[in-house]
């Protein structure tokens, strides 16, 4: 599937097997989460059309290459995109920001939409961040919100993925995914295995 990549990148991989221990304070749960993003989103964006823009270093002014950062929306799935976007936003800060709550009943696996709140995306590039696709059924709610706001692009960012859920977002040709990780499989529940647990609880200590 050639949009869907997987970042092979050792310190992206050091901070996921940290993320993994189940004994892990929240604040380092956070903390590894934007370690983690901040390598997706550099990875994804790393071929991305310059604009130059000039700038007066000490000795002299010249034009030199930048992303175009408004441009860019990162859009998380609260609660556990949180951490993502606060990575993300280390590295542009001038990105905005939109903000989609997904919740997943966990009897019928189904995604419904609470809230969104989004600024406007028309010929812009969204940026989706949530740590798992598990079903995959959240992502692909969000995708199908998105869509009908006519960005230019939408990217997704994953820590960890099934894949079950990578075979339900795959039928999105014109989305790009940057992965982490592909893990074993569900559990009965839905849970990814053997995955970091639920993301938002362990990030949010609750």
């Amino acid at each position: 599937m050639e949009n869907i990549k997987i970042v092979d990148n050792m310190v992206l991989k050091n901070a996921l097997t940290n993320l993994r221990d189940k004994n892990l304070k929240s604040s380092q749960v956070r903390k590894q989460i934007e370690i983690i993003a901040k390598i997706l989103l550099i990875e994804a964006l790393k071929n991305e059309n310059p604009i130059y823009t000039e700038v007066e270093t000490p000795l002299a002014k010249g034009l030199f290459e930048a992303l175009e950062e408004d441009r860019y929306v990162i859009v998380p799935i609260l609660r556990a995109g949180l951490p993502m976007l606060n990575g993300c936003l280390e590295v542009l800060p001038e990105a905005k920001a939109g903000f989609l709550t997904i919740k997943r009943d966990e009897e019928t696996l189904k995604s419904t939409l609470f809230y969104e709140r989004l600024p406007d995306l028309n010929g812009k590039t969204v940026i989706i961040v949530d740590p798992m696709v598990a079903t995959g059924g959240s992502l692909e709610h969000a995708i199908s919100v998105i869509k009908k706001h006519n960005p230019e692009k939408i990217i997704s960012l994953n820590i960890v993925a099934s894949p079950e859920g990578i075979r339900n977002v795959s039928k999105f040709k014109d989305v790009l995914f940057y992965i982490g990780q592909i893990d074993k499989g569900l559990n009965d529940k839905g849970y990814i295995i053997p995955g970091i647990g639920d993301a938002g609880d362990r990030a949010f200590n609750t």
